[in-house]
């Protein structure tokens, strides 16, 4: 147990927990308590802060979908607090700075206690953060505290409803659960929603298409000024069914028992070797980014300060009313939604569509390749170790003789090179699909695929596990 872990061992006593259920339930009962724990997460949602009045645009519209969070309510903050907690942890420990067996019960408990206790911190931090950047506005102190304690209650109970997923009540985790649903119920209203806007068509794409159509207005199919188009919708299943696609591609190296003959298989190297991990920092990254920088232009933008104005200057949306960025990193670090931004070509040609969509493609395209190689090296998933976990379980690769050094070289031959491409695709992707105005964001979309094929294996393990029990323990599903 590392020296780090151990100061968490007296606060854990202190941690709310939920326990384990008593015996394994069943693949509908793991089902019904999954489908509860989403609708506690939707009507949360939908509850609003007491003591927040919300006026003007949202500030932190871009970010709502990745951290499956809703203004003015009690999933004012979403999963972000424990998302990023868990990411630093993990980035620990893979890196060695922490030590930590995942064999041993007692670390494993240890780092849920430790990723527990920064998830409340940080949910405290970025509770103050909204409360002393001035996103409610100017409030008193016992509004503030009102305010904060709500934020710290929701945010536990979202915690809570993680770890009780993750402990077998539900299938997969929470966090995953409730980003899927964020981004389904964000396509379903981008797609069908009957709701009036602005140009006088409904916002759901589907709806506004007939309308549009009916009365000859052809542009509404590809352009509406920021509002779900056909193109967008379009945009989002073809997006969807090529990052379906891309995880099925992959290359196979052929493998074999050293004592048994006849025994082969193939160790796959996926082109998403390293799955969303590259998009989900680059997005945090930027998110992080523009929430710093949001914060302190709210408090700063009258004082003509040159390095915030570098950093980011907003304004408010004169249709929608949501604060957008104008200028600054920020400007190109958050990218150009659907054909009216990408081509607009208004004010100083640095700050046209076209180039600001090449700056945040590019961006994201070299922070996507960046994150993928760094991961590749702290995440356990570098040609040096799969090579002597490959020797370790007595593998060899037919044709070269059964030793670490010669597993290594033909591995590097493909790992580090899948791990870039996959990355840079990830961040080609996700970039594309937001300039086309995809449902739910690139990122989204791109997370949500990965999210359906994990709950699709894990289906499929509860299934094999309920109808051969036997076979399962024998393949190692329990």
């Amino acid at each position: 147990m590392g020296r780090f872990l151990s100061l968490f061992k007296p606060i854990s006593r202190f941690l709310p927990e939920v326990s384990p259920p008593t015996k394994r339930l069943s693949l509908g009962a793991k089902l019904a308590w999954t489908g509860l724990v989403l609708v506690i997460y939707f009507i949360m949602c939908e509850i609003p802060l007491y003591g927040v009045k919300i006026t003007g645009g949202d500030p932190l519209l871009y970010l709502r979908v990745i951290f499956a969070s809703n203004r003015g309510t009690l999933m004012e903050l979403g999963i972000q607090p424990i998302v990023t907690a868990g990411l630093v942890l993990q980035l620990l420990v893979a890196s060695k700075i922490i030590d930590c067996d995942f064999t041993n019960p007692e670390d494993r408990a240890l780092f849920t206690a430790a990723n527990k206790f920064f998830s409340m911190l940080l949910t405290a931090v970025n509770a103050l953060a909204y409360i002393i950047g001035g996103v409610y506005g100017g409030l008193d102190f016992k509004t503030a505290a009102i305010v904060f304690t709500q934020l710290m209650v929701a945010g536990m109970i979202l915690i809570l409803l993680d770890e009780m997923v993750q402990k077998g009540w539900g299938i997969g985790s929470g966090i995953s659960l409730f980003i899927l649903g964020g981004v389904a119920k964000n396509v379903l209203w981008d797609s069908l929603s009957p709701l009036s806007i602005g140009d006088g068509l409904s916002h759901g794409a589907l709806i506004a298409t007939g309308q549009a159509i009916a009365a000859g207005n052809w542009k509404a199919l590809y352009d509406r000024q920021g509002y779900p188009t056909l193109l967008g919708f379009s945009a989002t299943i073809a997006v969807f069914l090529a990052v379906i696609y891309m995880q099925g591609m992959r290359v196979e190296i052929p493998i074999s028992y050293a004592r048994f003959r006849g025994f082969r298989g193939r160790y796959p190297i996926s082109l998403l070797y390293v799955s969303n991990i590259p998009v989900i920092f680059t997005s945090a990254l930027f998110a992080n980014i523009y929430f710093i920088s949001q914060l302190l232009w709210s408090h700063y933008k009258d004082q003509g300060i040159f390095w915030l104005e570098l950093l980011g200057t907003f304004e408010a949306d004169p249709r929608t009313g949501n604060i957008r960025p104008v200028g600054g990193l920020v400007y190109y670090i958050i990218a150009p939604r659907g054909i009216h931004e990408v081509g607009k070509l208004d004010g100083p040609w640095y700050t046209w569509g076209p180039v600001r969509a090449a700056i945040y493609l590019t961006l994201m395209v070299i922070s996507c390749g960046l994150f993928a190689k760094i991961w590749l090296e702290v995440g356990g998933l570098d040609p040096a170790t799969v090579a002597r976990q490959i020797v370790d379980a007595g593998l060899q690769i037919p044709g070269f003789r059964r030793s670490y050094q010669a597993v290594k070289r033909v591995l590097e031959r493909y790992i580090p090179t899948v791990t870039v491409l996959g990355g840079i695709i990830v961040g080609l992707l996700a970039a594309i699909s937001d300039f086309l105005g995809v449902f739910g964001t690139g990122t989204g979309i791109l997370l949500s695929v990965s999210i359906i094929y994990q709950y699709y294996q894990l289906l499929a393990r509860e299934q094999l596990e309920a109808m051969h029990p036997g076979l399962a323990k024998l393949l190692g599903v329990r």
